[in-house]
């Protein structure tokens, strides 16, 4: 199976837009969303194209494919324009190998989930692939808003690597998790 992985859209209804021609570029089997959809945040600006109910609109069209974890800027509503179920976090095994995705305000890098031998999560709009304490981390930036001179990204996880890209599909990072 392949996945895409996305984080931080924070209502950008153009970076929604790129999700689309992304989708149709990498043709994912399931498409995994770390949280932060629709509304930016108060520490944000507002994204390119702000309009929550835009991207709600977009990412219903995949609703069956989706799997999404609640951020710390989606509240109840978000769930109620959604055709897709908000999780506190999700657990897979990929391959043989177990993956723990949460948005990353609660679980990542310096607090660990009580599982998963490859820890995914946004939250910090920067993406990453990195290994510590035998644990491989992932992070695939924020496609909207991203931070510390990071590119607009999203993450490609196949049966054997973790791939960061920039939405024009050329590769940031990847490591091999099997």
């Amino acid at each position: 199976m392949k996945y895409l992985v996305i984080s931080d859209i924070h209502g950008s209804s153009y970076y929604a837009k790129k999700i689309k021609e992304i989708y149709n570029k990498e043709n994912p089997d399931k498409i995994i969303l770390l949280g932060d959809l629709y509304y930016h945040g108060p520490r944000n600006s507002l994204t390119d194209e702000y309009n929550p109910m835009e991207v709600a609109k977009i990412l219903n069209e995949y609703k069956d494919i989706i799997l999404c974890t609640k951020g710390n800027c989606d509240a109840e509503v978000d769930a109620m324009i959604s055709e897709f179920k908000f999780e506190d976090y999700i657990e897979l095994n990929i391959n043989g190998v177990d993956f723990f995705f949460s948005h990353g305000h609660k679980y990542n890098m310096d607090n660990l989930p009580p599982v998963g031998k490859v820890v995914v999560y946004g939250h910090f709009h920067t993406g990453f692939i990195e290994e510590q304490y035998g644990i491989i981390f992932a992070n695939p930036g924020s496609i909207s808003l991203p931070k510390n001179n990071t590119k607009h990204s999203y993450m490609i996880i196949d049966d054997q690597e973790l791939i960061l890209k920039d939405v024009e599909g050329n590769i940031i990072d990847r490591k091999k998790y099997k």
